[in-house]
């Protein structure tokens, strides 16, 4: 059953609380509803705004080559809108690290999926791709980005995701999300290690994908380094039955 309630954690006691967890929620998926019908419903400027009032802390999308939710030009508009911070995610391939350069957004978050890709799919091989990412980390900070890296929860590929510049990794929560019911302590573990050890490179530490009402109290608890949440796909399904303000701020409340 889930627990929307907020549970005691182990690691932080009440006279020492730890640091704010930033909600930021990706709107891809209202894009692909507004898409479906080809007009402007639902209003992707207007939902960004809405979910800043409704409490969350960012707005992430991830346009991808063919435009199918968030389009390279509502990138373009949501910089005007957003007022809290505008983290953008993507494969960087040309197209893309020129939107970057143009938007000028507050995080860029790399992200290696494949132009059909349905979903991100799997982390940065940050060993192989060492110089590549060395040298977009370098181009997307020299105008004021800060550089996240998408990662699977291995001590090998974080030091060297530390050797490319990156200010960040986000940690990529598909496997901590399908193990959760079956054994939450065996799922958390690798990502608590990868977390620790980030927090003592100097590396700021994200986490998205499949997170949810169910599995996200408990991530937040056990890391205690985690900095920001990127949660779209079960934020937006909770709101169909929840309400979007309603939703976020149950999402937030997981974060506390």
């Amino acid at each position: 059953m889930t627990n929307f309630g907020l549970a005691n954690s182990p690691l932080h006691s009440s006279t020492n609380p730890p640091p704010v967890t930033k909600l930021s929620v990706n709107i891809n998926k209202l894009a692909t509803l507004r898409n479906a019908r080809g007009h402007n419903r639902p209003d992707i400027l207007q939902a960004a705004r809405d979910i800043e009032r409704f409490g969350a802390e960012g707005i992430t999308v991830h346009p991808r080559p063919d435009e199918r939710h968030i389009r390279y030009q509502d990138v373009r508009d949501l910089k005007h809108v957003v007022t809290t911070e505008l983290n953008v995610e993507g494969n960087p391939t040309p197209d893309f690290i020129a939107l970057c350069r143009e938007v000028r957004p507050e995080q860029v978050t790399l992200v290696p999926d494949a132009p059909d890709a349905i979903t991100s799919n799997a982390g940065w091989d940050t060993i192989t791709h060492q110089d590549f990412l060395r040298e977009v980390v370098a181009e997307l900070k020299s105008f004021g980005a800060r550089v996240s890296i998408f990662l699977d929860p291995d001590l090998r590929l974080l030091e060297a995701a530390k050797t490319t510049g990156t200010d960040r990794i986000e940690l990529y929560t598909e496997a901590y999300a399908v193990q959760y019911l079956a054994d939450r302590e065996g799922a958390v573990a690798p990502y608590r290690a990868t977390a620790a050890r980030a927090g003592q490179l100097g590396l700021g530490v994200n986490a998205g994908h499949d997170l949810d009402l169910d599995n996200l109290a408990f991530l937040h608890q056990q890391l205690p380094e985690l900095t920001e949440v990127s949660i779209g796909h079960a934020l937006i399904c909770d709101a169909i039955y929840l309400g979007l303000e309603n939703t976020v701020q149950l999402y937030k409340r997981q974060l506390r």
